[in-house]
């Protein structure tokens, strides 16, 4: 039987690297409502009100620090607020520790607790915000020794995660990138030409991979082949902004997945997690393996772009007359639908974002599952689907259709993201039954 149909909003979560290319977005407003279960939302457990509390305050212009990728924070969120709950309840392995926990501690005030521990330490000069939030949170908590036990609970872990996480590479600032200049090689693209981002996050210790390049993706075709100039001539096509053969379908398509993808993949989860009516513990090991996915997918999406430094399209399409390659011709007029985001283009971080939380969540919730999504990239907008699978298909080409990446990038980060999502649900935070 098919599930009542949901809808979300995709988080207009701020980045460095959209924000150069995108107006900043803020959540005030949006958030989740099902269809036909209007109130709902109301009802939802700590784990997404902080899940959407975060993403809220990740979208305010200047609130996420520019060199700390906003994956990372949900993770060490989410990582804390999983721990707390399994030391209580005991359902499940550890992410990374248990601390003592008596049995009738409360699972909501330990999961407020370890979301503003380590909130505080992530974003102090937000803290009053935070305290805000926690206050409001842990009022709706009933008193007593069982929150009191709670709060011990999530602080604890949060203390304890947050210490394990020192000298990870996070706070490591950026490395100075020098453009190449041969064929293929990427250079900063116009009208911003800004120095590309996140050159250090390679080196960010991951949370669950073993290292960075555990799952790199073998090096993007030679200039010279037939699979290069397909990928090359189907994005000259498809994603000029001008006398493109796009569809007008497509054409939204590639608008409408342009903000921040994990923000999006985290709505996407909220929705499912309020569909399935999951519990305190299932929704925190949800968040927090989406979470850990994203975090450690970005990590080594980074790794292979800033080892393999491979051109955009535009600045493939422009110079094409010197990548050796007879079934290619250079436009030097050629003009992306939106904007190219500052980073090398292989592989693509939609294609492995999207594939990676589709991935996670149909492991936990079965692919098939009704859904529609609005974006603040285009206000009024609405698109259907029946699968997670579908989501992450469109996402995925949306970078094609906007002329940002290649199907050789998508392709690979797709496969990237799957690989990732994969050994983090088989080596980590598995049911007590699984074990």
């Amino acid at each position: 039987m098919r599930r009542a149909l949901r809808t979300l909003t995709i988080a207009g979560v701020g980045c460095v690297a959209l924000a150069a290319v995108m107006p900043a977005t803020g959540l005030a407003s949006q958030g989740v409502r099902a269809a036909q279960h209007p109130t709902r939302v109301g009802r939802a457990n700590p784990v997404i009100e902080w899940n959407r509390f975060l993403l809220g305050l990740q979208a305010t212009p200047g609130d996420q620090p520019a060199a700390v990728h906003a994956t990372y924070d949900l993770a060490i969120m989410h990582a804390a607020i999983y721990d707390a709950v399994a030391s209580i309840d005991r359902s499940a392995r550890p992410y990374l520790l248990r601390v003592h926990a008596p049995r009738r501690a409360s699972l909501r005030a330990a999961v407020d607790a370890a979301a503003h521990g380590t909130l505080v330490h992530l974003y102090p000069t937000l803290q009053a915000a935070i305290d805000q939030q926690y206050a409001r949170l842990l009022a709706q908590d009933p008193g007593g020794s069982g929150r009191a036990q709670g709060i011990r609970v999530g602080r604890q872990v949060a203390a304890r995660i947050l210490a394990g996480r020192a000298g990870d590479g996070s706070s490591a600032p950026p490395i100075p990138f020098q453009p190449g200049t041969a064929p293929g090689d990427y250079q900063l693209t116009p009208p911003a030409v800004a120095a590309p981002v996140f050159t250090q996050w390679l080196h960010v210790r991951p949370f669950v991979l073993r290292r960075a390049s555990q799952f790199r993706p073998p090096p993007p075709p030679a200039l010279t082949s037939a699979k290069y100039a397909a990928a090359i001539n189907e994005v000259k096509a498809l994603g000029v902004a001008q006398d493109s053969t796009r569809t007008a379908d497509q054409t939204q398509i590639g608008v409408f997945w342009n903000p921040p993808i994990w923000a999006a993949w985290n709505r996407i989860a909220e929705t499912a997690a309020l569909g399935h009516h999951g519990s305190v513990s299932q929704d925190a090991r949800a968040f927090a393996a989406l979470n850990l996915t994203f975090a450690d997918s970005v990590i080594a999406f980074y790794d292979a772009k800033y080892t393999y430094r491979f051109w955009r399209p535009l600045t493939a399409i422009r110079n094409a007359d010197s990548d050796g390659n007879s079934e290619t011709v250079a436009d030097l007029g050629w003009t992306p639908l939106s904007p190219t985001a500052p980073d090398p283009s292989f592989p693509g971080a939609h294609g492995t974002i999207s594939a990676a939380g589709a991935e996670v969540l149909s492991s936990l919730y079965g692919n098939d599952f009704d859904f529609t999504v609005t974006s603040p990239a285009l206000p009024g907008v609405e698109r259907s689907f029946a699968s997670f699978s579908e989501a992450a298909e469109e996402a995925s080409a949306s970078r094609i259709y906007n002329g940002n990446h290649t199907r050789l990038d998508q392709v690979a980060g797709e496969d990237l993201g799957r690989d990732i999502a994969g050994f983090v649900l088989a080596n980590a935070l598995r049911p007590r039954a699984e074990r």
